[in-house]
């Protein structure tokens, strides 16, 4: 367990989830009570899908990175393998959220966490499991990489 989030070569300021210098992204910022993180999230017009309807895909965006930073939180880096997101109401455009993630299980390579997305009242609107897969830096880096305007196969 971390007080903050190990940042190397998986942290991104443009990462879509939490960077600060993505200009389309989510900015969210996690907290960390010793067992989960938190934060809240209050989507506006732009992520919604059909008319004032938060899209399913940036609900389940938001929960992937709660998991994801549950996880560096206790001190693991990984990689979203599997996911089931179960939608529980609509959300609409500026309801505000509350969300929270944790580690369930953490076997060596195979970690499963667990997050739910709440209205501050506590009405559930999704909740999700995930498998990721722990990954070292050095695993990281041998990923294929790009150069500038270069596409990958």
């Amino acid at each position: 367990m971390v007080a903050e989030p190990p940042k190397s070569v998986f942290y991104s300021d443009l990462c879509f989830g939490c960077g600060k210098n993505n200009s389309i992204g989510l900015k969210l910022k996690f907290k960390w009570d010793g067992k989960a993180v938190r934060t809240e999230f209050t989507p506006n017009r732009l992520h919604q899908g059909w008319a004032e309807v938060i899209h399913g895909g940036i609900i389940t965006a938001v929960l992937d990175e709660a998991m994801a930073y549950a996880a560096g939180y206790e001190g693991i880096k990984c990689i979203t393998a599997t996911m089931q997101t179960r939608f529980k109401r609509p959300l609409s455009v500026g309801e505000a959220t509350i969300v929270t993630a944790s580690v369930t299980r953490n076997a060596r390579r195979l970690v499963e966490t667990t997050a739910k997305m709440t209205l501050k009242d506590g009405t559930l609107i999704a909740e999700c499991t995930a498998k990721q897969v722990a990954a070292g830096e050095a695993e990281w880096e041998e990923r294929p990489k790009k150069k500038s305007g270069e596409e990958l196969q």
